[in-house]
């Protein structure tokens, strides 16, 4: 027999409710947009780069593509 966790009641309202703004969410839960906060995320992030970038290239819309990865927060 399969035991089932105790329910709790967890309730909220309106007020417990607030919108982000702007790139608010995304600096606030960055693994939500990217998946992951270490070096899976930072490949996936450059990825897209070069993918959007060579998309754009491709389109006519760009001759040259450069990334650059500094170092900082």
């Amino acid at each position: 027999m399969i035991r089932q966790k105790p329910k709790t009641e967890t309730s909220y309202e309106v007020k417990d409710i607030y919108v982000l703004e702007g790139l608010e969410p995304v600096r606030k839960r960055p693994a939500m947009y990217i998946g992951s906060t270490g070096p899976d995320g930072l490949h996936h992030l450059i990825w897209e780069c070069v993918d959007n970038s060579l998309d754009e290239a491709i389109a006519g819309y760009a001759k040259n593509i450069e990334v650059s990865l500094l170092p900082g927060d």
